[in-house]
């Protein structure tokens, strides 16, 4: 396999997708092995993240590789004027892939353009945060045994939400029928809703949120009300608490529907619903390591029967 970059789910195919969640069932049966080892991965995050980062680093540690790069862009040579461009290419000499989270869209295709060495983009401002939807799709699969025919009610901050959007059309592939909840202010944008009409997509949009409207979930994907995304402070205030999921929502839920959420949570989900068994948020955020330690493999050039007859597993 050849290295490549992980910029966006848009252009990964249905057997791609299936490939990558069969990487992260190899890694879930044994999560630290030495397979990049003598590797070197650098994560720049010009834009705060705790998950995201930490899951990511601890991919690459539990692989073997060594971890250089900085969570604050305030440190870096960037304060004196350094481009973006500069920065990835002075990087690229010190490690074997790049794991960069931006906050201008587009900002991880440019790196991947000018980047001798693979790109993750592990969030570019509103736009994409693919590997946040590996780890929804392998969290989803795990939960339903299957990626094909479902019903996924995405709530709240449809505008801004890079994760939803990825989650669009990374599902392209599996027929699924999506609902989106949100207020007027939050939709879900226009190019979105044509890119469900071109890919034949189903979906139905919602302002109301209600035990009713969710009854027929088998994915309840809840998301935060994004403040670092408005302008206009007082528009945030008006919506920041407009959905929020109590125990007495789920009343009629289904069995199997599982509540997602890429976290962080702010109001969005009482924590009285923690306690219930639609609740797998926290494990959701769990299987970050394993979809992420499959994206770095995939991005190095390391195979599935690589991992399946790798050697190397520690424990």
């Amino acid at each position: 396999m050849e290295k490549h970059n992980f910029v966006t789910i848009a252009g990964i195919s249905k057997e791609k997708i299936l490939y990558m969640i069969e990487m992260a069932q190899e890694f879930e049966k044994h999560p630290n092995r030495e397979i990049l080892k003598g590797k070197v991965i650098a994560t720049l995050f010009f834009e705060p993240s705790t998950r995201t980062r930490l899951s990511f680093e601890t991919a690459a540690n539990r692989l073997g590789a060594r971890v250089i790069g900085f969570a604050d862009p305030k440190v870096t040579s960037g304060t004196k004027g350094e481009t973006l461009k500069d920065t990835i290419l002075m990087v690229a000499n010190y490690a074997d892939a790049i794991v960069m989270r931006h906050y201008i869209e587009g900002a991880a295709q440019y790196a991947c353009e000018v980047s001798p060495v693979p790109i993750i983009n592990a969030g570019d401002g509103a736009h994409q945060h693919p590997s946040q939807c590996m780890l929804d799709l392998y969290s989803i699969y795990k939960t339903q045994g299957t990626l094909e025919n479902l019903n996924i009610y995405l709530v709240g901050d449809l505008k801004y939400g890079r994760t939803v959007h990825s989650l669009i059309m990374a599902m392209r592939h599996f027929n699924p029928t999506f609902h989106f909840v949100a207020p007027k202010e939050l939709e879900m944008p226009i190019e979105y809703k044509i890119y469900c009409n071109e890919n034949g997509i189903n979906f139905e949009e919602h302002t109301n949120f209600s035990e009713d409207t969710i009854a027929d979930a088998d994915i309840l994907y809840m998301t935060r009300v994004q403040k670092e995304r408005f302008s206009d402070l007082m528009e945030y205030e008006r919506v920041k608490n407009v959905y929020i999921l109590r125990n007495e929502t789920l009343a009629k839920a289904k069995p199997n529907m599982k509540i997602l959420h890429p976290l962080p949570r702010v109001n969005e989900i009482d924590y009285g619903v923690d306690e219930n068994p639609h609740a797998y948020y926290i494990q959701q955020a769990g299987n970050g390591l394993y979809a992420r330690e499959a994206i770095f493999c995939d991005v190095l050039g390391i195979g599935l029967d690589e991992i399946r007859n790798d050697k190397t597993i520690i424990g």
